[in-house]
Order: C-alpha cells, then structure tokens, then sequence
C-alpha cells in the first residue's frame, strides 16, 4: 500500500524487472484485469500496476475526482518506486488518464497504448455517456453492470464464459459506490480529443470493431491527432477485449513496446 496523502491510498503490484511498464484499468475493475493480457507479454520487464482510488483495495475518502488527480496518482506512484520514465497502457478510463499523464507529464512516459479508450465524442456520443453516468448514480452499480453487459462483451462470450461475468461483477461490487460512481462521471466528464496533437510519445490506439461506448470511429480520431500513432480495430470484439482477447491484445503490445522500449532510469535523491 502506498499512502500517498491523508485520504488516498494505492494498493499497487510491483512484479519483474527490466524496462518497466505501467498499466491502468478502467472503472469498476481493479489490478487483476490485466492478468490476461500479461501472460502472454514477454516476462523480462517490470510491469506497474494499481488500483484506482476506491477500486480494489485502494481507498480514498469522499472527496471530487478529477482526471489530473488520477494521472497524478500514478506519476506519485512512479516517484514511490524511483522509476523515471515507463511505457504506459491504459484501458478505458486507464487510456483516459494515460492521455492525460501523456499531455502533463511527457517527461515521464516511453511510450503510451490506448486500450478501448475515448476521445473526441460527437454530441450524441456525449448525450449517451452523460445518461449512463446518471443512470448509474441513481440505480446503483448492479443496475449499471446489468445494462453493460452487451456493450462489454460479445453474446459468444457472454454464453460460453458465465463465470467471467459473475466474477466481473462481485469484483465490481467491492469497490466503493460513491468512488465507482465518481470514477464514471470523470470517464463521462472528460475528453481530451483537442489536446492529442500535443502528443510528443510513440502512441498505439485499439479498440474492438463493435465497441460502441470507446467506438472504432474515437479510436480513428485519436490516431489521426496523435502524431504518426498506431491504429488497430480488433475483430468482432466489444469493449472488454482485455477479458475477451488477452492473447490477441498482448499480441499487438508486445512488438509496440520493444520497439519504444529503453533503459531503466531511476530517480537519485
């Protein structure tokens, strides 16, 4: 546990050496979403990663979330640990705050994957986000989840891996409800889209081609602001290709961050 101020503290999972890699998940999941993917990543570097304020086993009293208040989390994170730059992957509200850490910290960051992640938003898109946002503040995170289950997974999955969803959802549940409503509203509130031709780190965008919430269209725009970005729709899929596809996504990653690897720099003090 890093306690990084009177009322946050991270819980974070430290594992490997060598070039280090920072990962971010998104709302209502936790460090262990990115088990999947990480088993078919290549085991000689350091990989990061922590749970959101309030998800998994990281706190934060009732307070405002912001989008720079969670990049800062992880920047604090990289200072708690002596590691001056990292690649960064993030998923949903992760690519959300990567973008972020991306825009304010440049210094910090090797390279940056976007995962499933958003950025310019047409009006409607917006008008959909906003009402989900509301919905799941009033109804709470069952009635949230019950609703996302077609935007997440594709029906073949849903069928044939049950048990993945339920485990999905007590995972869910877990977490604190006014910080997992609190970490929607900053996915819902924020949109970077306007910023990312300042992008100055190698970038590498995905999303599932049916992915309607961080939709092939946004992923296509944020590659076309990121300056000479990698773009890649995967097949078939929805919003949960972390769960869905580990190998498919791990298998894009991996060739993206040796060729924007580098040697491990440490913090002196």
């Amino acid at each position: 546990m890093f306690e990084r101020s009177a009322d946050v503290a991270l819980s974070f999972r430290d594992e490997g050496s060598g070039d280090p890699v920072l990962l971010i998940h998104g709302v209502g999941s936790d460090l262990e979403s990115w088990d999947g993917v990480l088993a078919h990543l290549s085991q000689h570097r350091r990989y990061i990663r922590f749970d959101l304020r309030g998800h998994g086993a990281s706190r934060r009293t009732p307070g405002p979330y912001t989008l720079a208040g969670l990049a800062d989390d992880a920047v604090a994170l990289l200072d708690h640990l002596g590691v001056q730059t990292a690649s960064v992957i993030g998923f949903s509200l992760g690519g959300l705050i990567a973008q972020q850490i991306a825009l304010s910290h440049p210094e910090r960051l090797r390279c940056v994957t976007l995962v499933s992640s958003v950025g310019g938003r047409t009006p409607e898109e917006q008008d959909r986000v906003n009402e989900r946002a509301e919905t799941l503040a009033r109804d709470g995170a069952l009635t949230h989840l019950a609703n996302a289950v077609d935007r997440w997974f594709t029906p073949a999955f849903v069928a044939q891996h049950p048990e993945v969803l339920e485990a999905r959802r007590q995972k869910s549940l877990q977490n604190d409800p006014d910080c997992y409503v609190a970490a929607y509203r900053v996915l819902a509130g924020n949109d970077l889209g306007a910023e990312l031709h300042r992008v100055t780190v190698p970038a590498l965008v995905m999303t599932g081609e049916n992915d309607i919430g961080s939709s092939p269209r946004m992923s296509r725009f944020m590659a076309d602001r990121i300056p000479d970005a990698q773009l890649h729709i995967l097949p078939d899929l929805k919003h949960s290709v972390l769960l869905e596809a580990p190998k498919h996504v791990a298998g894009l990653i991996e060739p993206f961050l040796v060729a924007n690897g580098g040697p491990t720099e440490k913090i002196t003090t």
